[in-house]
């Protein structure tokens, strides 16, 4: 019967004197600090494996449950018996140390996770940044999120280029160029959508805590960023950020999107502009079409039924809605502002309040949602004004575009052999 033992002391520990084995050994490996030697007696055991290992107690075969357990499922692999000379009875064999050291680490791995989860919960509730780096604009300081005075401002200019020319591509673009700040299309969407960056919190659960910190959106902002994103989503994502004001809306007969193509005469610098469909099933395929025709049948056509569809439209009532929905934020927010007095005269004491001031907070932020998604005009105060010719003339391409978007949906050839019209079908 071959017997061994290990020997395990901790240089910061007084551990002069050998323990007693009480029986004969084979041989001893002793480590001071390290454990050098138990990684020889693993690779011994590989070609010799002992009967029994001798250790005092379990913890010595490593610093964590993790590291113990595994090197049990060793000592188990080749056959070993590991005794521990100080709770041997207790302890019993190898395989059972080892499950019970296995349901202990699961038990502090749960422990531990959910001792991480209700520190997040109370951050939560007092309205805390939760983990991790800070926004790119902002700086982490204690108990709120700070503007950085570096990268705010490219952030900004970013908000106020998208909000100008209605393109995300176009605004990814204008950040490289004049910032030399590299985003993906997707980051530039996460930055859009973001509820920090509109001075709110948000949190794993899907919680919104409203008006935690300095925004770089305002609320009326914010606003017409969602409704530009929601105008642009049925759009390709490079139809949604091309420079002309038509790409994106016209559709052929023939069920086929337009694509527009540039046509240049060979030895000038004159171009030509042309909307052709992009898979026309039909033999022959239907021509090509010259795109200031288009356009200028597009202005004489909304000039003349924009008015009479917002006529003809039932408009709900979104004066009055706003009403609603900004009454019950107010009576939010006064209730909000009661519990500092409720929580100096002890009518609540410090967690009742916490926890109802991240209620109201978080109501008061769905209502601003609610209220956010609503038109921002009533469409029939300003349908005289667009329905003139010399409004949609007096706009740069760009920003015409942002007004077709605004009030169209799809711009519909229609053909009769040669001569052609058009049929607009508008958002509402």
């Amino acid at each position: 019967m071959k017997i061994i033992a290990y020997l395990y002391r901790d240089t910061q520990a007084n551990q002069a004197k050998l323990p007693a084995w009480g029986r004969s050994l084979d041989r001893l490996y002793e480590d001071w600090g390290d454990r050098p030697q138990l990684e020889q007696l693993l690779q011994d055991c590989q070609h010799d494996p002992p009967d029994y290992l001798l250790v005092q107690q379990l913890e010595d075969l490593g610093d964590s449950a993790q590291i113990v357990s595994d090197r049990l499922h060793q000592l188990e692999q080749l056959g070993v018996s590991l005794i521990t000379t100080t709770a041997t009875a207790e302890m019993g064999t190898t395989e059972q140390m080892l499950h019970l050291l296995e349901h202990l680490h699961t038990l502090q791995t749960q422990q531990r996770s959910r001792r991480i989860r209700q520190g997040h919960a109370r951050n939560r509730i007092k309205a805390l940044p939760p983990p991790g780096k800070a926004p790119y604009g902002y700086l982490r300081s204690k108990d709120r999120y700070t503007l950085d005075r570096t990268t705010a401002p490219v952030v900004k200019d970013f908000f106020e280029h998208f909000l100008l020319y209605g393109s995300l591509r176009g605004s990814v673009r204008y950040l490289h160029k004049k910032y030399n700040k590299k985003i993906s299309a997707s980051t530039g969407k996460r930055w859009l959508t973001s509820p920090v960056y509109r001075g709110n919190l948000a949190y794993h659960d899907g919680a919104v805590v409203a008006n935690t910190h300095v925004p770089l959106l305002s609320r009326e902002e914010a606003a017409q960023v969602d409704r530009l994103l929601r105008r642009n989503h049925p759009l390709a994502p490079r139809t949604a950020s091309a420079p002309r004001s038509l790409a994106g809306l016209v559709q052929c007969e023939c069920q086929s999107s337009m694509t527009i193509t540039r046509v240049t005469a060979r030895s000038t610098a004159q171009e030509y502009l042309y909307l052709r469909p992009v898979a026309c099933p039909r033999q022959p395929k239907c021509r090509g079409l010259a795109y200031a025709q288009v356009l200028e049948q597009t202005i004489q056509r909304i000039c003349v039924d924009l008015p009479r569809a917002v006529a003809t439209t039932s408009m709900p009532d979104v004066d009055g809605m706003k009403q609603v929905l900004s009454a019950e934020i107010l009576a939010k927010q006064a209730i909000l502002s009661q519990l500092p007095d409720l929580l100096r005269t002890g009518v609540l004491d410090d967690e009742t309040a916490t926890l109802r001031s991240y209620t109201l907070r978080t109501d008061i932020a769905a209502l601003e949602a609610t209220l956010a998604q609503l038109p921002p005009v009533n469409l029939q105060a300003i349908a005289q004004t667009v329905s003139l010719p010399q409004f949609w003339l007096d706009l740069s391409e760009a920003e015409r575009r942002f007004y077709f978007r605004e009030f169209i949906r799809q711009i519909q050839i229609v053909r009769d052999g040669v001569d052609w019209e058009l049929r607009l079908v508008f958002v509402f």
